[in-house]
């Protein structure tokens, strides 16, 4: 079955049209645009009127991309800014009209334990840590939580001072002893290219990579060292991302260092995926009234 999974986050909203047999995704295509639905959701509570038409621009482009791929089953997953927007769900009704999309607002635990799902094994003392933009999942064998941290959630509470940032990570962060980890989402891959010196991103060579702490700790202040015009012009780095990548990196730097951890893997699958996995599993879709809260967000 072709399907077609959109992980509406708080900087990025994400594509992945895949074909899934015995359990496992065939991807055909897999595009991202840094849309920063988050921008304002942190201080004001609401998804706002010009990051909501942004997304919505995005969300077209994407439903003729995964109808020209043939995808029988579209699934969008929403994350951390419409968990904590006031008119998050009535955003999702609308989707769901608009668009035809299935929704699911995924609660934190949901979130993580998808996560889990699209990157697949782990060990049972490996901790899978996910840098969103406005919450952080961590994952160790039956323990999981997602925690108010992200890096445009933090950007906007401490901009770019390194030690504030790093010192509001460590406060939040729970007592867990894990033995190695696994990292995902753009924050951490996009480190990884970074500390690999590629001229372009590569997601064949930035997945599987292992980011050492101090080459984690490198880039973190090689790019707080940089005035933000001359960071959107780092090699491998998404220019749209510059903005968010300082506080991305700190809260990583310290993730490593509570735990003590001399290094993370880092992996190209994850929540993406596991929707994906998730969309194969929908029943067939069916034409109804709008759901409740359409047209009523804003």
């Amino acid at each position: 079955m072709i399907v077609a999974a959109i992980d509406l986050g708080t900087n990025t909203t994400r594509l992945l049209v895949g074909r899934v047999e015995d359990g496992r995704v065939e991807e055909q295509h897999r595009e991202t645009r840094i849309t920063r639905l988050g921008e304002g959701v942190d201080a004001r509570g609401r998804l706002l009127p010009v990051p909501i038409a942004r997304v919505r621009n995005v969300l077209s482009d994407y439903r003729r991309t995964a109808e020209s791929l043939g995808a029988e089953r579209t699934l969008l997953v929403a994350t951390s800014a419409v968990r904590d927007a006031e008119n998050g769900e009535a955003f999702l009704g609308e989707i769901e009209w608009s668009y035809g999309f299935v929704t699911q607002l995924l609660a934190g635990e949901e979130e993580a334990e998808l996560t889990r799902r699209g990157v697949g094994d782990l060990g049972a003392e490996s901790l899978l840590v996910d840098i969103g933009g406005g919450s952080t999942e961590l994952i160790l064998d039956g323990f999981n939580t997602s925690l108010s941290m992200g890096s445009g959630r933090f950007t906007e509470r401490h901009g770019e001072d390194v030690a504030a940032l790093e010192a509001a990570a460590r406060e939040v962060l729970p007592e867990l002893e894990p033995r190695d980890a696994v990292g995902v989402a753009a924050t951490i891959t996009s480190l990884a290219a970074l500390d690999l010196g590629l001229e372009e991103y590569d997601r064949a060579r930035v997945h599987g990579h292992v980011l050492t702490r101090e080459g984690a700790r490198a880039q973190l202040e090689r790019l707080a060292e940089l005035p933000l015009e001359q960071r959107r012009n780092v090699p491998a780095l998404d220019p749209e991302r510059a903005p968010v990548i300082v506080a991305g990196a700190a809260i990583l730097v310290a993730i490593l260092d509570a735990y003590e951890l001399d290094a993370i893997r880092v992996s190209e699958r994850d929540l993406l995926d596991g929707a994906a996995l998730a969309a194969a599993e929908l029943p067939e879709p069916e034409e109804g009234a709008a759901p409740p809260g359409a047209y009523t967000c804003c």
